[in-house]
C-alpha cells in the first residue's frame, strides 16, 4: 500500500520538521536550507544529504520505509545518526560541493539539439 507522505526522493518540505531533532549547528543548517529559494544550490545540498542518509535511491513502493513515509524516515535517519552535527555539516559540505560541480558542468556542456539537421531530415 502506497503512503501519501512518500515520494520518490526526499521532499523539501519535511525539513521544517527536522529542525529540532538535533543540536544548533543542525538546526543552522536546516535554516540555511528552508530559508533559501526553492531549487537554491543550499536546498539541493540538503536534500542530497538527506538521499544519501536515508537510502531514498533504493527504497520502492513495498519497502517498510516508504511505507511508513518519508516524513518518518527522514526523523528517524536524522535522529538515529551516530555522527556528531559537525559530522552532518561536513556531509552538507560534500554534497554542496557536489551540487556546484554538477551546475557548472552543466552550465559548460552545451545543450543537445532536439532538431535534426538538414541531412537527417532529408532535405538536400
Amino acid at each position: 500500500m502506497y503512503h501519501s507522505d512518500t515520494e520518490i526522493l526526499f521532499p523539501m518540505r519535511v525539513a521544517p520538521g527536522l529542525r529540532d531533532l538535533r543540536g544548533r549547528n543542525w538546526q543552522r543548517l536546516v535554516e540555511r536550507a528552508i530559508e533559501t529559494p526553492d531549487g537554491s544550490p543550499e536546498q539541493l545540498a540538503f536534500g542530497l544529504v538527506l538521499i544519501r542518509l536515508a537510502g531514498c535511491l533504493t527504497c520502492h513502493p513495498d519497502s517498510y520505509r516508504a511505507l511508513r513515509g518519508c516524513t518518518a524516515c527522514a526523523t528517524h535517519v536524522v535522529r538515529r545518526h551516530r555522527g556528531q552535527d559537525e559530522d552532518l555539516a561536513e556531509l552538507y559540505q560534500r554534497a554542496m560541493a557536489d551540487i556546484e560541480v554538477f551546475l557548472t558542468e552543466r552550465e559548460t556542456t552545451p545543450a543537445a539539439v532536439d532538431e535534426p539537421s538538414l541531412g537527417e531530415a532529408g532535405m538536400p
